[in-house]
């Protein structure tokens, strides 16, 4: 099987995260863009070097997938853990299992410690849990791989407390460029949903209150998905079977072809078909369909379980992401979601950067009243929300070139050199979080950054890093930048090196006096 350029980028750097001794690794592909093919491509190199292969989910749809594409793609054969089934004494060296099974002390006994060499992690944002920490523990010498949609680093700093390093990301805004996955066009419904009584319960809202919240407004919900999306193909999750049922009823009474599925739902396979062949055009559960279901159709997404979980979130739309013929875009429908809480997830959270561009997409979608693209919206509120911040750095970098300091403040670096990624950094892994260590405190000070305003080594190694691209390309350094800016100088950081020295011994020349007919406002360094 062919890879994908990306997906083969994203083998070979889970490859080269192991070699240089890494052994817990994340990969972060959006749901539609293959992670099954790319890990089983993974476990195919790990079998000809001699390995053996674990292969754990939470979920038996995800189990049979796995198992399914690996053998599709590569010929090889698994064996199971799986209530009565086991792999004891069979001959395959790669094993799925479910970590329900996998985490019985009897079931783990059967096993060395040393008998995995490799543990690949379906929906990897699950594995904090306990039942899948155990299983990892019991097999402590094995390199891991977590695979998971997870859009953004809220979910990312939870994995960063088990994984060691991000091997391969590709984003949905990537994805959607390169044509692998649909445009999406988000559109905010003008119902304002009170939420401000439903409870919380393991980082989430408690679903019991949210199916309470819902009932009342669920004839205005569905008059409203009349009047936007009749005529689309619509899968809606709702917090509760109760009333994902009287959804679906209340739907048909409008005219939809609306079926309802549940986890006891009989007919389950029949209805999924049917949706499938459009005998149905809406399709309402109780997130019973937000993983190991695919129907490339869907071309309408209605979110009616708000909440604060990222994975969850993008688990719910990537049902409706995938290109089908004839489908131009995914709407994804948003409400009013009326709370006291602001975490809540909105469409913008799918692609933007971090909160504060977030915010700003939502504002506009909110107040546009119609269906806006996801990439527009995220690229105008970017733009805004950049000019704001340089207006309030502007202000800093100021009082900041006015400091009798030897060393540069990292922030007046990273404007000066206009490095947004480095201005807007958080750190996600355990080791990023640490204090920036004795070794690179000292390199940053020989090479001219104040290091007390550096505080986390994931910082301190993005900007080490930095400055030694920049010296490779003969760019100015810190020390040269904080000379010039410090007489008005702007935009140092652009700058090639030869031309900051030429212009520094120019002034030197001149008693360190500015030389005749050099304007540092309009001076560009040419």
């Amino acid at each position: 099987m062919e890879l994908r350029p990306y997906q083969q980028e994203a083998r070979d750097s889970i490859q080269n995260e192991w070699k240089n001794g890494v052994k817990k690794t994340l990969l972060v592909l959006p749901t539609g863009c293959g992670k099954t093919i790319v890990f089983s491509k993974v476990i195919e190199d790990r079998v000809r070097l001699g390995e053996r292969v674990l292969v754990l989910a939470h979920r038996g749809e995800l189990l049979d997938q796995a198992a399914d594409k690996l053998e599709k793609s590569t010929g090889l054969k698994c064996a199971r853990e799986k209530a009565e089934q086991t792999s004891v004494g069979s001959w395959f060296r790669v094993v799925v299992g479910s970590v329900q099974t996998m985490m019985r002390e009897k079931r783990l006994e059967r096993f060395d410690h040393d008998f995995f060499d490799t543990i690949i992690i379906d929906e990897a944002h699950h594995c904090i849990s306990d039942s899948y920490q155990r299983v990892l523990q019991y097999f402590e010498t094995a390199n891991i791989l977590g695979v998971t949609a997870t859009p953004d680093r809220g979910d990312m700093r939870n994995l960063g407390s088990y994984f060691e390093s991000l091997a391969y990301e590709y984003t949905l805004p990537k994805a959607i460029k390169s044509g692998y996955l649909s445009p999406i066009k988000a559109m905010t419904i003008p119902l304002q949903l009170d939420l401000t009584s439903v409870g919380q319960q393991a980082g989430d809202f408690k679903s019991s209150d949210l199916g309470t919240a819902l009932d009342p407004y669920l004839e205005s919900i569905a008059a409203e998905m009349w009047r936007v999306a009749q005529d689309r193909k619509i899968v809606v999750f709702l917090p509760l079977v109760k009333t994902s049922q009287k959804f679906t009823n209340i739907l048909n009474s409008f005219g939809f072809r609306a079926a309802e599925v549940n986890g006891e739902s009989q007919d389950r396979a029949q209805i999924l078909e049917d949706f499938d062949n459009d005998k149905y055009n809406v399709l309402c559960n109780s997130m019973l369909l937000t993983e190991g279901w695919d129907c490339p159709s869907v071309d309408c997404v209605v979110v009616l379980r708000p909440t604060k979980v990222r994975s969850l979130y993008s688990q719910m739309v990537g049902r409706g992401t995938r290109l089908h013929p004839g489908k131009t875009e995914l709407l994804l429908l948003d409400f009013l979601w009326n709370t006291e809480r602001h975490e809540l997830c909105h469409p913008a959270h799918l692609i933007a950067e971090n909160e504060e561009i977030a915010k700003a997409m939502t504002k506009q979608i909110e107040e546009a009243g119609i269906a806006l693209d996801l990439e527009d919206v995220e690229k105008q509120a970017v733009e805004d929300v950049i000019a704001q911040r340089e207006e309030a750095l502007a202000k800093q970098l100021e009082e900041m070139k006015k400091r009798k300091r030897k060393l540069v403040d990292p922030l007046q670096f990273e404007m000066s050199i206009q490095a947004e990624d480095l201005s807007s950094y958080v750190p996600s892994f355990g080791w990023e979080m640490a204090p920036p260590s004795d070794k690179q405190i000292k390199t940053l000070e020989k090479l001219g950054i104040l290091p007390e305003e550096i505080h986390n080594a994931g910082k301190a190694t993005k900007l080490l890093e930095r400055l030694d691209k920049r010296r490779e390309e003969g760019l100015t350094t810190p020390k040269q930048i904080r000379f010039l800016e410090q007489r008005g100088f702007e935009h140092v950081g652009t700058w090639s090196f030869d031309n900051a020295k030429r212009l520094i011994d120019r002034i030197a020349a001149n008693g360190w006096r500015m030389p005749d007919g050099v304007n540092p406002k309009e001076y560009r360094g040419e």
